[in-house]
């Protein structure tokens, strides 16, 4: 499995069952909110600092996933991408990546045409049996409870940088 990380470019992600548990809260006036993992916004952060970027494909809108990923520092933001396969289609297009040098996150059946044609697919610990049977890792943690970070680090392995990111963190 880490052979197909070392040359990872770029990590896709979907958004409800991945970055969040899938929950969503409405308001008493119809305002969405979504609870999103402070460690996963940690590891895209440190894939960013190591030149790899991080995207987001989902089939919902949400302005709170726009507000999420301005604060992350992620541009490449498709919403209502209900033919996932079409959006990540236009991400090698604009990026100028190959199917080799992209890892993707998914949950659900509308992710696995994107899972079959990266190089890295991965599903969190609770994702649909669908999606979990097409990925080449299954993570420990859940959805939006650290799933990934886990994949995040991970990449950061298969590419090398994990000891010198642990060298930075040691007194």
């Amino acid at each position: 499995m880490m052979d197909k990380l070392s040359d990872i470019r770029l990590l896709l992600l979907d958004v409800d069952g991945v970055m969040t548990d899938g929950g969503i809260i409405y308001d008493g006036n119809g305002v969405e909110t979504k609870i999103f993992n402070v460690k996963d916004g940690h590891g895209i952060k440190m894939l960013q600092r190591y030149g790899i970027e991080v995207g987001i494909i989902t089939g919902r809108t949400s302005l709170v996933v726009d507000i999420r990923a301005r604060e992350l520092g992620i541009q490449l933001v498709y919403q209502g991408a209900l033919k996932k396969l079409d959006s990540y289609l236009d991400v090698k297009q604009r990026t100028g990546f190959s199917d080799s040098q992209i890892a993707y996150i998914g949950d659900d059946v509308i992710d696995v045409p994107v899972m079959r044609r990266v190089i890295f697919a991965a599903s969190p610990a609770d994702g649909l049996l669908e999606a979990r049977n097409v990925a080449h890792y299954v993570t420990i943690c859940a959805g939006g409870r650290g799933a990934v970070r886990e994949v995040c680090d991970l990449i950061l392995k298969g590419r090398g940088f994990w000891q010198e990111i642990t060298n930075r963190y040691e007194l």
